[in-house]
This record gives C-alpha cells, sequence and structure tokens, in this order.
C-alpha cells in the first residue's frame, strides 16, 4: 500500500535537535511535531565522554568530542539536521536593563550594544551579543530587555563541533534558559499550574548543582555551588583503585563491590541533601517569598539510588525527579524503559530541542 510506520510518523514540521555538551557526556534530544503543546520525543541518545574532553575552562579536545557526538547521532539514528546548542552559564554574562517601548529594532541594537560596553570585561568587536524584549516594565512606556553577551571565541568553538560532526546549528542558547524553558512546558501542564505555585529546579550535575526558582513561568532567584556528582565518582575510583572512566562506568551499571551505598553513596546524599537544603534556605531568607511549593531533581544526581526519597525526607518538600517529557507523544523507537531512566538528564537538551517552536528567540 506504499505505507511505513516510519512514515506515519514523519512530523508536519521539520524536526529539530538540541544537543547539551556537558562535563560527563554529550546529550542529544530530536523534537517533531506541529505544536508546542504538542511536540513528539523523536529520538534521543547520551554518550559518555571521557575525563578532561569537557571542562569548567571549555572544550578541551574537539576531535574527542566530534567523535562523540557523531557517535551519539549514529546510534539515535537522529535524521534531522538543524541543532540547536547551548552555552554553560559560566560563559555568558546576561543582565536585565530597562528600555522605552515602541523603538524599532535598529535602535533597540544601538542602545543594547551601548549597555553591554558598560558591563562586558572585554573589547565589544570580540563579543557575540544578544537581546529578548522580556515584557512591560514597572514604569508605563518602558519594556523589561534581557541581554547577553558571550565572547566570540566560546561560541565559535561549539558552533564549530556541530558543522564538523555534519549538523546545521541555527541557535546558541545558555544552559539554564533552556532548562528553565523545559521545566515551564512541564509546569503548564501540571494541577495547580496558574495558582502562583513556586517551583524549584535542582541540577545536581557533575560539577555544579544549579537551582532555579520558578514562579508563573519567571525565575525569580538562581544559585549555583561547586558540589556535584564527580565527588562520588572520585571517591569511588580511590577507594576501589579505578581510573575516573572505571568509576563513572562502575556507578552507572551499579557493578561495584558490597558495601559501597553504605560507605560512599550514603554519606554522598547525606551530603547533598544539605547542600540543596542551604539553597532552599538561603532563598526563603533573602527574598520575598517564605515558600516552595515542589521540588523537581534534574541531572546525573536524580539517577541515584534513594537520592529523591531522601532529598523529600530531609527537605520536608514535595520532590520528584523531573521528566521534560510529560505530556508529550513518545515515538515507537523510543524505548520506554530506558526513557523512563534516562530522562532526569536530558532537561536542557529537551529544551534545546523546544526552540524550534520559538525561533525569533534564537541568540
Amino acid at each position: 500500500m506504499g505505507w511505513s510506520l516510519g512514515a506515519l510518523w514523519q512530523p508536519s514540521v521539520p524536526a529539530m535537535l538540541g544537543v547539551d555538551i556537558g562535563a560527563s557526556s554529550v546529550k542529544l534530544v530530536e523534537l517533531g511535531g506541529g505544536r508546542r503543546d504538542a511536540p513528539t520525543l523523536l529520538r534521543y541518545a547520551i554518550e559518555p565522554l571521557a575525563s578532561g574532553v569537557v571542562d569548567e575552562a571549555g572544550i578541551q579536545q574537539p576531535d574527542a568530542l566530534v567523535l562523540a557526538l557523531q557517535r551519539a547521532l549514529r546510534r539515535s539514528e537522529a535524521t534531522a539536521e538543524p541543532v540547536a546548542l547551548a552555552l554553560p552559564a559560566a560563559a555568558v554574562i546576561t543582565r536585565r536593563i530597562v528600555l522605552p517601548a515602541g523603538l524599532d529594532e535598529e535602535d533597540y541594537e544601538v542602545q543594547v550594544e551601548a549597555e553591554a560596553n558598560q558591563y562586558v570585561p572585554f573589547p565589544i568587536d570580540e563579543v557575540d551579543l544578544d537581546f529578548m524584549v522580556l515584557g512591560p516594565a514597572e514604569r508605563a512606556g518602558e519594556i523589561d530587555v534581557l541581554i547577553a553577551a558571550s565572547r566570540r571565541d566560546k561560541v565559535q568553538e561549539r558552533l564549530q563541533i556541530a558543522l564538523r560532526a555534519g549538523l546545521k546549528p541555527v541557535v546558541m542558547d545558555v544552559v539554564p534558559f533552556a532548562a528553565r524553558a523545559a521545566l515551564a512546558r512541564v509546569a503548564r501542564r501540571g494541577p495547580g499550574a496558574a495558582s502562583g505555585q513556586i517551583l524549584a529546579l535542582i541540577d545536581l550535575g557533575q560539577a555544579i548543582t544549579a537551582v532555579s526558582f520558578v514562579l508563573d513561568g519567571q525565575t525569580v532567584f538562581e544559585r549555583q555551588q561547586d558540589f556535584g556528582g564527580a565527588t562520588l565518582t572520585t571517591r569511588i575510583a580511590q577507594r576501589y583503585g579505578l581510573t575516573l572512566e572505571e568509576a563513572a562506568q562502575r556507578q552507572r551499571t551499579q557493578e561495584l563491590p558490597d558495601g559501597w551505598r553504605e560507605a560512599l553513596l550514603a554519606p554522598f546524599v547525606g551530603e547533598a541533601v544539605v547542600e540543596i537544603g542551604r539553597a532552599l534556605q538561603f532563598f526563603m531568607t533573602s527574598t520575598a517569598y517564605s515558600r516552595v511549593d515542589k521540588v523537581y531533581l534534574a541531572g546525573g544526581g536524580a539517577t541515584l539510588p534513594g537520592m529523591v526519597e531522601a532529598l523529600a525526607q530531609g527537605l520536608g518538600q514535595d520532590v520528584e525527579p523531573f521528566s521534560p517529557f510529560d505530556g508529550m507523544t513518545i515515538a515507537p523507537q523510543v524505548s520506554r524503559a530506558a526513557l523512563s531512566r534516562d530522562a532526569c538528564v536530558l532537561g536542557v537538551a529537551c529544551g534545546l530541542a523546544l526552540r524550534r517552536f520559538d525561533s525569533e528567540r534564537a541568540l
């Protein structure tokens, strides 16, 4: 009859990839579908990175990173070429400013560049700069504008990785913005979404724990702490005489000697609860908000046995693993069992792929 199962899942609008380049892995998500409120997860992949390929200073081994991205593309069988990428927060300077409403785009560009000259600590001709109108300001006739600036070489190094892997970069975002885009989509679907709930997104990553507090889709506070899963991986490597790569692999597969949970995992989980508790307490004592209604846990830390339960008990809060794919259509080729295990580390990649629905916000 000329039909195939694959043909039934061809999106009505070209699909888009979101690629999240982290210190421990490359994460890839391909989304299709015709509407933002009804996207389809077509494919995804997670490809581990050796230690040192990417670190806090940036991409140290571009050839190895390109190969890892190509492996992720082959393994996922992704077909889309347009890709959204993201810079880490540390590589981007952001600032909110107030400008007169009603100017044309050229006037806004001039004023944004003049403002950027005041706070960017390097020559403006070495910077990639963009802005986004957030909405009306408190005073009539003015608007709030978000400026984002990054050194051009930091942008170019990620663009070159995508190009060398055979992709077409069309968006450069910022990691926390992409994570919040994924959270906002999930929050809009949840019960009480319009009731002014304060949501906390805790991303317990390899080197950093990032905490964002969101009210009605707007970030009201964010904080980063130098604490992450690398601490546990290092302790495993030291205790059992493994390389960091071996320790990370055995941690993922749980192929470790008896007693490792009591000796290493439990203390680390306890430390994580204390660190995250401090972040929540700081939020409630240093802002006008005295509560947090729900906590979502994302990142590799969310996959650790007992972490969600310990966090809920320690904080006295409603805590659940963050799945950016709640309410999405899942294509038949995606393993639901694997997705349930991996979803909590795919928030940034998903938020990037969601940019296909609002391309006018591309940096």
